[in-house]
């Protein structure tokens, strides 16, 4: 069977992408999330190029890796220097890390334009370079920077480069389609030719995504024999972004038959996926192949009817393979046997033809309408049903809250303070707590108001919290919906809250989270 290393470089390529960044912290915790993924190699940055990549590698001198090799990435030394002067060159060996990848030019335009040197020392350029880091790197990769484009217009040349780079000691060629223009056939032919002329050597793939083709391009690649793909997860990088490791993994093990990760950690690509995208505070697309929310949703009528019969008939796998799941959309155009499905998913018995079914979707249509949202929010939602079917326990019950933010001076943060009146029982609770904010001061206040009552809140975790404007009404007038994600050691759920005030919409969604961690418990016996 064949077999393709999987090339890692969201740290590094991925943080190139707009609206994407990563702290310190959070690109150890994500490299750590790939070697747990079971990825070959973690490419971590460039630490020639800022501080915190430089940090990055000496922080990760702290931590075992299981299952990756971590690589730092640079550029051949610069025209006017030699290799053993290069700063960018001295810096990668400083990385101290078993992988090291370095980019040289193969398109004749960027010679010209780019480094503004010729064709011959260009390719001084790229032998001395890999020559210099050779005896220190365990593995040496050469990425052909804009391989295909320099193909395309002198394949002699693009292919001298690869030569020298191999003099140099390189252990792989990753051909790069760097402005992700090139389309899959092209690719097929391009790669075959290097593999036709470097028969015994290892080469890779790296495709940008400007066309769209960066995952089939690197499939095409596979197709074609390169045994290492470089990748982001969810395909986050610059311009278009990169080729996305989440689709190619899910496609070379379940459509190619073609090892990559270990196939027992297929199931984790979900979980990967979505902990990158929170990390960084990128709302995730829900449209996503393979690892999307809406990724084995299904929402027509005839659809579900289907599914229900035989899964084959709308889904391309079982979603459970890459860690995702079959989900019943409720929504507006949702009718009562779809009402009645989605309440067995939460292990309510519903009779589709019973008066409940109808009042629920009478009030969901009416919620919808206002800006409710339940597909993210699955706990509001099975307590929508509870409260139908006469089954719902209010666990306290709100006197009053008053929230204040205090400014004491232009250059100090505000000070944020929430008092609370709660009723448990026949027993009323008065306290009050400062926080991070509003919302988070209100958070603070109800559960010190409420411990004492229910003591399992201590386990309970606001795990993400995200304001949506919603369409409508332009300006501070307008509708906001919150989504709340909470968590214990057993389990994580999502409840919402809309209004036009955004402190009103936070309560509702805590409100929902607080009771559905009581209803949880007390329903599984834990209280």
């Amino acid at each position: 069977m064949q077999e393709v290393k999987i090339y890692d470089t969201t740290l590094r390529d991925g943080t190139q992408a707009e609206d994407f960044s990563l702290s310190l912290e959070d690109k150890v915790r994500i490299a750590m999330k790939l070697d747990d993924l079971g990825v070959h190699y973690i490419e971590g940055g460039w630490p020639g190029s800022n501080p915190k990549d430089v940090e990055f590698f000496r922080e990760m001198q702290n931590y075992q890796l299981k299952n990756a090799n971590l690589a730092s990435f640079g550029a051949t030394h610069h025209p006017t220097r030699s290799a053993h002067t290069d700063g960018n060159l001295k810096a990668l060996l400083a990385a101290r890390t078993p992988t090291v990848t370095i980019f040289g030019k193969t398109w004749t335009v960027h010679v010209r334009e780019a480094l503004h040197t010729n064709n011959e020392r260009n390719l001084e350029i790229i032998r001395d370079s890999l020559a210099f880091l050779r005896p220190e790197a365990k593995t040496l990769f050469y990425d052909a920077e804009h391989f295909f484009d320099g193909f395309r217009e002198n394949p002699d040349y693009a292919l001298a480069t690869l030569e020298k780079a191999l003099e140099g000691g390189a252990d792989c060629l990753v051909l790069c389609d760097t402005n992700g223009g090139s389309l899959p056939d092209f690719i097929q032919e391009a790669v075959g030719v290097v593999r036709g002329r470097f028969p015994d050597v290892s080469v890779g793939i790296h495709a940008h995504n400007d066309c769209e083709l960066s995952v089939a391009n690197s499939l095409a690649a596979v197709r074609a024999g390169v045994v290492h793909v470089q990748g982001t997860i969810n395909g986050i990088g610059e311009r278009c972004g990169n080729a996305n490791l989440c689709s190619i993994i899910a496609n070379l093990c379940l459509k190619m038959g073609v090892e990559s990760i270990p196939p027992e950690n297929l199931r984790k690509l979900r979980i990967v996926s979505r902990y990158v995208l929170e990390l960084a505070n990128v709302p995730p697309n829900r449209y996503q192949p393979f690892v999307g929310r809406a990724a084995f949703a299904h929402k027509g009528g005839v659809h579900i009817s289907a599914v229900e019969k035989n899964p084959l008939t709308y889904e391309h796998i079982d979603p459970a393979l890459v860690g995702n799941r079959r989900r019943f959309l409720i929504s507006d155009l949702s009718g009562r046997s779809a009402v009645k499905r989605k309440a067995e998913e939460f292990g309510l018995r519903l009779n589709k033809n019973d008066p409940v079914a109808m009042q629920v979707l009478e009030e969901l249509k009416d919620l919808e309408h206002q800006g409710f949202q339940f597909e993210a929010a699955e706990a509001s939602f099975e307590l929508l049903i509870n409260r139908a079917m006469g089954r719902a326990r209010r666990y306290f019950e709100l006197v009053g809250f008053r929230v204040i933010d205090h400014k004491h001076s232009e250059e100090k943060a505000p000070t944020s303070e929430a008092t609370i009146l709660v009723k448990v029982g026949g027993h009323v609770e008065h306290t009050a707590s400062l926080g991070d904010g509003p919302v988070n001061a209100l958070d603070n206040a109800l559960r010190k108001a409420l411990e004492k009552f229910y003591p399992q809140l201590r386990d309970m975790v606001l795990s993400d919290y995200k304001v949506r404007v919603l369409p409508g009404i332009d300006g501070t007038g307008a509708r906001v919906r919150v989504l709340i994600e909470s968590h214990d050691q057993y389990d994580h759920w999502g409840t919402v809250g809309v209004s036009h005030d955004i402190i009103e919409a936070s309560w509702q969604a805590l409100v929902d989270s607080i009771n559905y961690k009581m209803y949880k418990d007390e329903k599984n016996g834990r209280c």
